[in-house]
């Protein structure tokens, strides 16, 4: 990838950022630098997800409010009472091959976004009901695996609250079925007034 910072729309920045806004990142300096997408990678701790950065859904509800009992979300990729929030690397993405459960997560995430332009909403939100079913289902899953419930393996698969948060229990032909096509039952939606 270090040819890409000789491209001429490149440029490596380091300041540090004060603040996101609607259309970009502005560094301390008050420079405004317009972004569509920004990327937050922040380093390595197997059991805290989106912790760098204050993340906030309805109701003023805080996400580390949200996963005080232990981080989960639907489909590994978003959590109910947080709009348009897709995660790729979020709770229970571990087994197999990341990097495909993560162009699972992207598939994911670009059709329930094209699904966003397509039916002009404004926003989706996962029901509370189908995250927790999913989530059930998944401790059950996660329960079958015995070496994930052995002594001595806290730390890695387990948060504080004991929950398993890093794995994914079943095969990657099993998260590339639940991931390919969305269940727009599975969400509420607020259409947009254009």
């Amino acid at each position: 990838w270090y040819p890409t910072f000789n491209r001429p729309n490149v440029a490596l920045v380091t300041d540090p950022i004060a603040r996101v806004t609607a259309t970009g990142v502005v560094t301390v300096d008050g420079t405004e630098r317009p972004a569509d997408t920004i990327i937050l990678a922040t380093g390595f701790d197997t059991t805290r997800f989106l912790s760098a950065i204050p993340v906030t859904g309805r109701g003023g509800r805080r996400l580390a409010d949200a996963w005080s009992g232990g981080a989960e979300a639907y489909l590994c990729i978003t959590v109910s009472g947080f709009p348009n929030l897709f995660m790729l690397y979020g709770p229970n993405t571990n087994n197999g091959s990341i990097i495909f459960q993560i162009e699972c997560q992207v598939g994911y995430a670009l059709a329930q976004i094209r699904r966003m332009d397509e039916q002009h909403l404004a926003w989706i939100d996962v029901k509370p009901a189908a995250m927790e079913g999913y989530n059930r289902q998944l401790r059950d899953d996660l329960d079958t695996v015995s070496v994930w419930r052995a002594g001595g393996c806290s730390e890695y698969y387990r948060d504080a609250s004991g929950k398993i948060v890093t794995q994914w229990p079943l095969g990657m032909d099993a998260y590339r079925d639940r991931t390919a096509v969305p269940d727009p039952n599975a969400y509420d939606y607020g259409k947009r007034h254009d």
